[in-house]
């Protein structure tokens, strides 16, 4: 990472942390309390609401801009636990490890094969029985030759 990069990325930090606190808050509702009040003194100017108009417009873009860095951020940490434990669990399947990478086609398909996995849940007797999407077929499989043949 280069000095510029740390710096950028400590100063958004910084400002995202900052935008989000009672502080911000009590300072932009006190700047438009002040824009306000001045309003008869400046008699309802077309540069009176020039002002408060240029201000929330440059305030709106940069933080659209420093919403989506926390956004992002957020997400690759949920997405980095999420991974550790698919990972993990001797039970999951390892196939969504970095679903988030995945094309939306490739989502859909993975979508499509838990909503079988939901159906196959449904007809399972044992509610808290957890299975993948190969364990559920085979265990259906099963139970309809074992139920055939009684």
């Amino acid at each position: 990472m280069t000095e510029k990069g740390s710096w950028l990325e400590r100063m958004s930090g910084l400002a995202t942390a900052w935008t989000g606190s009672s502080q911000a808050f009590a300072l932009a509702l006190g700047t438009i309390l002040v824009w306000a009040v001045t309003g008869p003194l400046f008699r309802f100017s077309d540069t009176w609401q020039l002002v408060i108009n240029t201000g929330t417009t440059i305030v709106t873009f940069l933080m659209v801009f420093l919403i989506q860095r926390a956004q992002n951020k957020d997400s690759l940490a949920i997405h980095l636990k999420l991974n550790e434990i698919v990972a993990a669990l001797p039970w999951t399947s390892n196939r969504l490890i970095s679903a988030e990478d995945l094309t939306e086609t490739e989502v859909r398909i993975l979508r499509d094969h838990f909503r079988k996995l939901v159906e196959l849940a449904r007809r399972d007797e044992d509610l808290k029985c957890s299975h993948s999407i190969e364990d559920a077929e085979a265990d259906h499989v099963r139970k309809q030759q074992t139920a055939a043949r009684a």
